[in-house]
């Protein structure tokens, strides 16, 4: 399962249909009750539960370690976030497929926990594709949003309900309930064609919302509704691998 498990001449002899799934996490604040490792230990639970799955459904797919270090500068602002410039992302995950690309295999999948990685994955994987001739896809755990509580008003994408949820349920030992509260930038919800999700987006860091740069309300997170965040997730990426081995765009 472990692309790092193999040795080289196993590696060499891959089915190019082979699917190598890249988790990419991130360090960074996630308020006053979430530890900085959340993205990263969401990307790599997927990630490490889902390749298995996928394989007992048939499909053919390793699995790579996390990238920890990503681009994370809309929480520079605050200590805790270590994060790298978009150009050394950029060129680490060109690297990544250059090297990927000395195997037969030729199918790359980027398993993303962290919105900010998101446009810049989209990018490597056009590139990837040019220069190395790989079929590569990203993918999400989850959108933006999309698991949002009613009291969130779709805004929901950092620190709220559905991440402190997953983490209730993986790292219950790292989540400080007691700190939770409310943070919904409701003021964007005012907006029509501006705002996250919308057909305009806006450039942002996460002190433009509040002090603690969390977007959510994480006052109602629960482990059961985690749970079931993460299984849906699994279930989720285990299909898109099974797809990403037989895509063809004819």
């Amino acid at each position: 399962m472990n692309f790092v498990d193999r040795t080289a001449p196993e590696l060499a002899a891959l089915d190019p249909d082979t699917v190598i799934v890249l988790p990419l996490g991130s360090i960074e604040q996630h308020g006053p009750h979430l530890p900085v490792s959340t993205d990263l230990t969401v990307a790599s639970a997927v990630a490490s539960a889902a390749v298995p799955l996928a394989r007992t459904q048939g499909a053919d797919a390793l699995l790579l370690p996390p990238l920890a270090y990503t681009k994370s500068d809309e929480h520079a602002w605050s200590p805790g976030t270590i994060w790298v410039s978009w150009d050394t992302l950029m060129r680490t995950l060109v690297d990544i497929g250059r090297s990927i690309a000395t195997t037969p295999a030729r199918r790359l999948l980027l398993l993303n926990a962290h919105g900010g990685n998101s446009a810049l994955g989209q990018v490597a994987c056009r590139e990837l594709r040019r220069e190395f001739g790989l079929r590569t896809f990203l993918a999400h755990p989850s959108m933006p949003g999309s698991s949002s509580s009613a009291s969130e008003l779709g805004l929901g994408i950092h620190g709220g309900h559905s991440e402190t949820s997953i983490m209730l349920h993986l790292r219950p030992d790292l989540v400080h309930l007691e700190h939770a509260r409310r943070w919904v930038p409701e003021p964007l919800a005012g907006y029509e064609h501006i705002g996250f999700g919308k057909p305009v987006s806006f450039g942002w860091l996460s002190s433009d919302f509040n002090a603690d740069g969390v977007l959510g309300d994480a006052s109602t997170a629960t482990a059961e509704y985690g749970e079931q965040l993460f299984e849906r997730a699994v279930g989720t990426m285990a299909s898109v691998i099974g797809e990403a081995q037989r895509f063809s765009p004819r």
